[in-house]
């Protein structure tokens, strides 16, 4: 790989010895890794029915390798939500955090989801995840993702992160910062990534760095947690950046992380201050591990006195705005709504988690459950709604076999000849739901999203 001169100048002067190991790294081909959705299925659950060639990331739970000939992304468990694409170094830090049930978590650069969507499975549909990317378009499959993999208790949003504060000063339980950054663990995933790279990159990144943990101090409860991570190898981006926060911050210290088979402990001495607790930090690089590198560092808010106050959100719905839902909800679903949760925006009705403080104002992709349409004589049930579903939780259900072609074909959005029951089917391959078909003159009429659909 054509790396730039400065670039490789400057990993010689830190890695000394190894330099030459880690070099060499990049003759390596790079490695492919999916991270099963344990909201739908357990790892075990998954391994008998998965037709990939599988080896376990030895530091996730519910990480695999796979072969780059298997493909996962075009096959139909992808489609049902059953796991997550991701490179497995990125698994890391979704995984060291310890989230508890009924945490308020937020995700603050969180596109396009990879750990959004492991923090949501580790809630299990308790407390609040609110999912946040600064970049709108990046929002857009951030949300796509959360739904996919059936998360509930989710509110997604597309603001700049100093704006959240005057929403969730001291609100939440736990933060992770994936912060942006020079991407220097991703050149040998994306070598566009070794273009846009220059001297200046850690510097200016680094400015950013810093800003986004100040806000997200601001927004973590006393006593709580904040994990920051990199994808770049840079003490600027990394163990300067952290060493400056807990300067200016004198109620954060830092956790110490554990330490698996390869990885390396954060770099004191290459601060200028040398501050001996940042060796609580991790590292992670390619010559050590099979995966592309990551720099994590997990800080706790000793302060004991919250001082937060929020103004609630309201619910405005009364019962009589989604009639038409009720009827549904008998007639299909097996499963109960809290009807003071239950909120109508826009003609379409979310079930909102509990807690949540007002909104108005904010630029808001998703808030809560995306249940379905409300019509004007009938209730239209959404995408998210059917990913979220298990099949012990809707009456109608036409569970396929993974050879049957009907499978592709619905996810293609054709018109299915099945023998379905009048009104609402649910469709599903090997008992995991994919989405929603109505039947119609003896035919199922495919109601699968059409963004979502097999190319």
């Amino acid at each position: 790989m054509n790396l730039p001169d400065k670039y490789i100048d400057k990993m010689k002067r830190l890695l000394g010895d190894e330099y030459k190991d880690y070099i060499n790294s990049f003759n390596d081909e790079r490695h492919y890794g999916l991270r099963v959705n344990n909201l739908k299925l357990n790892c075990k659950e998954f391994e008998k029915i998965s037709p990939f060639n599988l080896e376990e990331v030895h530091w996730i739970s519910n990480g695999y390798y796979y072969k780059k000939e298997d493909v996962p992304s075009k096959h139909p468990y992808y489609y049902a939500g059953l796991y997550y694409l991701q490179e497995p170094s990125a698994m890391t830090p979704a995984e060291l955090f310890n989230i508890n049930p009924n945490d308020k978590v937020l995700d603050l650069c969180a596109a396009p989801g990879g750990k959004s969507t492991e923090l949501g499975s580790k809630l299990n549909g308790t407390g609040i995840l609110v999912s946040n990317d600064i970049s709108a378009s990046r929002a857009k499959s951030l949300l796509k993702n959360i739904e996919l993999a059936g998360i509930k208790n989710s509110i997604v949003l597309s603001e700049p992160p100093e704006k959240l504060i005057n929403y969730f000063s001291e609100y939440f339980d736990k933060i992770l910062i994936d912060a942006p950054c020079s991407g220097e663990g991703m050149f040998r995933k994306d070598p566009s990534m070794v273009k846009n790279w220059n001297e200046n990159s850690d510097v200016n990144y680094g400015i950013i760095q810093k800003d986004i943990l100040s806000y997200a101090s601001k927004m973590l409860k006393p006593n709580g947690y904040l994990l920051y991570s990199t994808c770049t190898f840079s003490p600027e981006e990394n163990e300067k950046t952290i060493s400056v926060f807990l300067s200016n911050n004198k109620e954060f210290e830092l956790v110490e992380l554990p330490k698996h088979e390869g990885f390396d402990s954060g770099r004191p001495e290459w601060t200028s201050i040398a501050n001996k607790e940042l060796s609580k930090t991790i590292r992670l690089w390619p010559h050590k591990i099979k995966g592309e590198g990551h720099f994590i560092a997990l800080l706790h808010k000793k302060d004991t006195t919250q001082k937060s106050s929020f103004e609630k959100y309201k619910l405005r719905t009364k019962e009589k705005e989604y009639k038409v839902f009720t009827d549904f909800e008998k007639n299909y679903l097996n499963m109960d709504f809290d009807r003071t949760r239950l909120e109508v925006i826009n003609e379409k009705l979310y079930y909102m988690p509990e807690g949540i403080p007002s909104l108005r104002g904010l630029r808001i992709l998703r808030t809560g459950q995306y249940l379905g349409d409300i019509k004007k004589n009938r209730f239209e049930p959404s995408q998210a709604l059917a990913s979220s579903l298990n099949i012990n939780e809707f009456n109608n259900i036409i569970d396929l076999n993974i050879e049957d072609d009907n499978v592709i074909r619905y996810l293609k959005g054709e018109t299915l000849q099945l023998q379905g029951l009048d009104g609402w089917n649910l469709i599903s391959v090997s008992g995991f739901p994919l989405g929603f078909a109505k039947k119609a003159n003896k035919l199922l009429k495919n109601k699968y999203y059409p963004g979502w659909r097999w190319m």
